[in-house]
């Protein structure tokens, strides 16, 4: 008797366990802004020359070995090819679970941003996620 009470607690446990598991649910990155902080809680999509542009997106149930691009362009900048390719940076998720924020930051030239439009695509694993524009004035 107390090995099929057994069996019935580790079913159960087995139940529970898959469960949670399903609850966690797929990584997902929503949320992206710009901001003046890598908290993001200072969004905007106006920025001056010598500002700090901060990329910020939201990250939930991530798992070691997600990966998360920054691609930034000068979209519409004076001097400068349109769609212009600046810069690349990725994040690589380390932590076994992870739920938070990620960012990505630009510092201005020692000279200032040039005014204009930019825009930054948002990759997850590969995929494009988000793109958000912001500009210097």
């Amino acid at each position: 008797m107390k090995s099929k009470k057994f069996s019935i607690l580790l079913a159960a446990l087995m139940l529970v366990l898959v469960q949670l598991a399903c609850a966690a649910g797929e990584p997902t990155l929503t949320g992206t802004r710009t901001s003046f902080d890598q908290e993001g809680t200072q969004p905007s999509s106006t920025f001056g020359a010598f500002d700090t542009v901060y990329v910020v997106s939201d990250l939930e149930n991530g798992v070691a070995g997600n990966v998360i691009t920054s691609r930034w362009y000068a979209e519409n900048v004076d001097g400068l090819d349109p769609n212009f390719f600046l810069d690349e940076a990725d994040i690589n998720v380390t932590q076994e679970s992870f739920n938070g924020t990620v960012y990505f930051f630009f510092e201005p030239p020692t000279d200032g941003w040039p005014a204009g439009t930019y825009k930054v695509e948002v990759l997850f694993n590969g995929v494009l996620s988000a793109t958000v524009n912001f500009s210097i004035q």
